[in-house]
C-alpha cells in the first residue's frame, strides 16, 4: 500500500493549483551563502529526449569524418551526405577554430549549417562548447566502468532518471534541483528578496528549480495569466450584477488561513492564496514589458525565450537580483528518422538562442545573463538504422557576455569506438566533465563561494578541477 507524506501532498497540491505554478518544499534545513550584488540570471535550455551530440558537433578532418560516417552509415546516407548540397557533407560543415588550443589530437570539428547563428556567436567569442559532459560520481575510465570498480551514477541510459540526475543530481524522485540550491544561497544572503519570482519555468517540469527554501514559478509562453475572478469576466457570468460574487470569491481564494485544523488543508490554503497573489503580481509586472526591437522566431523555444527576456525586463518590479530560468523542448529521442527531425530542431535552437542574445544586448544585460544547454544524455556514436540510441556523455553550449567564448572546454572524443572514450563498441561516450563541474563553474559566476559550492554539489570534491574556466 502506498503512502503520501506532507511534502508529496504539497507538491501535488501546487501542481493542481494553476494559480500557484509552484513546486517544492516549504521547509528549510540549511542554506548556502552567495554574493548578490547586481543582477545575474542563468537560463537552462533543456533538450528532452537526449540530443545527439555527434550530429551536432561533427568531425571534419578527412580521416575522422570517414571513420565517423562508417559508424552510422544508414543515418549518413539518409542525409545524402555525399551530395555537395547536403548539410552533412564535409565541405558544408561550419569549422570550429577554438582559441584556447585544446588538444584535439589533429582532429577538426564543425557544426551543421542549421547552427549558423551559434557558429557566429562562437566566432564572436560569445559562446563556448563544453565537450563530454554527463552525470558522474567520480572520474571513470572504460576499464573501471567495465569492472564496476568505481561509483557510477544510478540507472544510466534511462530517460526519466537521467533527466532527474541532470536537474537534481539524483534519479527520478529527487526533490531538490541544483538550480533551486543556487537560489537558496541567494535568499540566505538577502532574505528581503521576493523568493516567488527567482526561479521561473516555462516548462511543466520544474524539479530543477525546487530548493529547500525556494520554489519554481510557472508561466506560459505568453506570460502568467492573472488568476482573478473579478477581471476574468467569464467566471460566474459576465454581467455586472455578479461583481459582488466575484469579489467575494477572490477574497476567499486569497485567504491563507481558512481555520482548518488539518495540516494538509492548511498548507493547501496557503499555497492557493500565495498562488493567486503571486499570479496577480506577476501579471501586473508583465503588463509593463517593453516592446523589443528584436524579433523572436515563432517556435516553441523562441516563444519561451521571449517570455524569459520579457521577465528579465521587469526584474525590478519583481524585486529579483538573481534569477534562474528553465525552458525546454522535446523531440530529441531520435531512434529513427533522425535526418528528418534533428535539422529542424537545430534551426529552432539556434534561432531561439540568437534572438534571446539580441534581446539581452538590446537591454544592456548580455554580460549579466548566461544561457546553457542540458539534456538527458548524448546518443550512441554507432547508428541503429537511420537513428541513434541512448548514450551517456554529450557536448553542450554555453552563451553569454561573460562566457569565455570561442573556446572548447572538456574533451572532444575520437570517432573510434574502440578507444577509451567509450563504454563499448556501440559508442556510448564516457563523460570527462561531470554535471557538477559544469554547474559549479556557473555557480561560481552566479555568486557562490567555493565552500558553498562544495555543499551545493556533494560530488564536486571528487574532481581535481572544480571550475572549468568557461566563465569570466
Amino acid at each position: 500500500m502506498s503512502t503520501i507524506n506532507r511534502r508529496d501532498f504539497l507538491r501535488s497540491a501546487s501542481a493542481m493549483a494553476v494559480s500557484a505554478g509552484m513546486l517544492g518544499s516549504l521547509t528549510s534545513n540549511h542554506a548556502f551563502a552567495a554574493d548578490t550584488q547586481g543582477y545575474k540570471a542563468l537560463v537552462c535550455v533543456f533538450l528532452f529526449g537526449g540530443m545527439d551530440h555527434n550530429d551536432t558537433i561533427l568531425p571534419m578532418d578527412p580521416t575522422s569524418y570517414e571513420l565517423f560516417s562508417q559508424r552510422r552509415p544508414e543515418l549518413m546516407e539518409s542525409y545524402n551526405y555525399r551530395s555537395t548540397s547536403s548539410s552533412r557533407h564535409i565541405n558544408n560543415l561550419l569549422p570550429l577554430q577554438p582559441n584556447n588550443g585544446i588538444d584535439l589530437q589533429g582532429r577538426n570539428y564543425g557544426l551543421p549549417s542549421q547552427l549558423q547563428p551559434l557558429h557566429d556567436l562562437f566566432n564572436n567569442q560569445e559562446l563556448a562548447i563544453v565537450g563530454s559532459v554527463g552525470p558522474l560520481v567520480e572520474p571513470v575510465t572504460r576499464t573501471q566502468f567495465q569492472g564496476r570498480s568505481v561509483a557510477l551514477p544510478k540507472r544510466l541510459f534511462s530517460h526519466n532518471d537521467q533527466q532527474s540526475t541532470w536537474m537534481a543530481l539524483n534519479v527520478e524522485g529527487a526533490r531538490i534541483g541544483w538550480g533551486g540550491r543556487l537560489l537558496d544561497s541567494v535568499l540566505a544572503n538577502d532574505s528581503s528578496l521576493n523568493a516567488s519570482f527567482m526561479g521561473i519555468s516555462t516548462n511543466a517540469n520544474s524539479t530543477f528549480l525546487s530548493g529547500e527554501t525556494t520554489t519554481g514559478f510557472s508561466v506560459s509562453s505568453n506570460g502568467q495569466v492573472k488568476v482573478n475572478p473579478v477581471e476574468q469576466r467569464g467566471i460566474l457570468g459576465s454581467a455586472n450584477h455578479y461583481n459582488g460574487a466575484r469579489e467575494r470569491l477572490s477574497a476567499f481564494l486569497q485567504q491563507a488561513d481558512l481555520g482548518n485544523n488539518n495540516v494538509f488543508e492548511q498548507d493547501a490554503s496557503r499555497l492557493q492564496a500565495r498562488g493567486v497573489t503571486n499570479g496577480s503580481q506577476f501579471a501586473d509586472a508583465f503588463a509593463s514589458v517593453p516592446q523589443f526591437a528584436t524579433a523572436f522566431p515563432t517556435t516553441g523555444l523562441g516563444s519561451q525565450l521571449k517570455t524569459v527576456a520579457e521577465t528579465i525586463a521587469v526584474r525590478d518590479s519583481l524585486d529579483a537580483k538573481r534569477q534562474v530560468f528553465f525552458v525546454g523542448i522535446g523531440g530529441f529521442d531520435s531512434h529513427s528518422d533522425q535526418a528528418q527531425t534533428i535539422p529542424a530542431l537545430h534551426t529552432q535552437i539556434a534561432g531561439g538562442i540568437k534572438a534571446f542574445r539580441d534581446a539581452m544586448v538590446e537591454q544592456g544585460l548580455w554580460n549579466d545573463v548566461t544561457l546553457f544547454t542540458a539534456s538527458d544524455f548524448g546518443r550512441t556514436l554507432n547508428g541503429n538504422g537511420d537513428g541513434t540510441d541512448h548514450g551517456w556523455g554529450g557536448h553542450h553550449f554555453v552563451a553569454g557576455g561573460s562566457v569565455q567564448g570561442g573556446n572548447i572546454y572538456g574533451h572532444m572524443p575520437s570517432p573510434d569506438t574502440g578507444s577509451s572514450d567509450y563504454t563499448d563498441n556501440r559508442g556510448r561516450l564516457i563523460p570527462r566533465v561531470s554535471v557538477e563541474q559544469y554547474a559549479a563553474t556557473m555557480g561560481n559566476w552566479f555568486g557562490l563561494e567555493q565552500n558553498r559550492l562544495a555543499q551545493a554539489f556533494p560530488n564536486l570534491a571528487n574532481f581535481a578541477v572544480q571550475d572549468l574556466g568557461f566563465m569570466g
